[in-house]
């Protein structure tokens, strides 16, 4: 089974890319974020012509979050963060697809810190915390995936001196990350590839993916019911490099059939 999380930086813009990657790479279940259309603009049809059903979460303009499956229509079990009433972001949406139970999640950027949107930031992963500790109690399958805006260790960053006040790798959102996966979360990525460089994204500006000046922010958390059948993981790479691509990549891993 290999299950892959993409944040598309706005979905019918990127269609052509994501249609052609869906091809190719032919994942089994698929998270994408950023999706930044309202509920109604979903191109339900072309995806569901390449054989997916699909779920989703949509918000005018920004964020959105959908799960796509070979497997049939995913089961929905949460739509939204609970937690905080008055938070309408589109940012979560959670199905169970082959008895695995999938959180796909868009954490807040954060920028500018200090400030209210930090602030939001730092709420939403205390409730993400919170959340995903009842989550853990279940003791089924659970995968939590996305682009949750956090490069973990400097090991995630290019030139992490140039970083320190970004919200995404301040003290503060480094240790949530550290918190949440504390809990009995395993990083997919790490746990295969310990030492190496492995960047999610790379910005438009500076020709950063010409000279690899990423970071890792996508990132696959399994729980001790799953972490045993995680077989590989990666990067689709090559697909920042598209014509009218986003700036992240694909990120997958596959699982042995249980």
């Amino acid at each position: 089974m290999k299950i892959a999380t993409y944040n598309v930086n706005g979905i019918n813009g990127r269609l052509p890319v994501l249609l052609r990657w869906l091809q190719e790479s032919s994942p089994d279940v698929v998270c994408l974020q950023e999706l930044k259309a309202p509920q109604e603009k979903f191109p339900e049809k072309a995806i569901s012509d390449l054989g997916y059903h699909a779920i989703w979460h949509g918000q005018k303009s920004w964020n959105g979050v959908a799960i796509l499956s070979k497997y049939g229509l995913p089961v929905e079990t949460q739509r939204g963060l609970p937690g905080d009433p008055e938070d309408v972001h589109s940012r979560y949406i959670e199905a169970t697809v082959n008895d695995l139970t999938i959180g796909c999640l868009y954490l807040p950027n954060g920028n500018p810190a200090p400030g209210p949107k930090f602030d939001y930031k730092l709420a939403w992963f205390e409730r993400l915390t919170v959340y995903a500790a009842g989550l853990l109690k279940s003791k089924k399958p659970v995968i939590l995936t996305g682009d949750y805006n956090v490069m973990p260790t400097e090991k995630d960053v290019y030139k992490p001196e140039r970083w320190v006040n970004d919200a995404l790798f301040r003290p503060e959102t480094r240790a949530a990350f550290k918190k949440l996966v504390e809990q009995g979360w395993t990083d997919a990525i790490r746990k295969l590839y310990p030492d190496e460089t492995i960047y999610t994204f790379w910005d438009y500006f500076r020709n950063a993916y010409g000279r690899n000046a990423g970071l890792r922010i996508d990132h696959f958390l399994l729980n001790p019911a799953i972490e045993k059948q995680l077989l590989a993981a990666g990067v689709d790479r090559d697909v920042r490099g598209w014509e009218k691509t986003s700036d992240h990549a694909p990120v997958w891993i596959e699982l042995k059939d249980h």
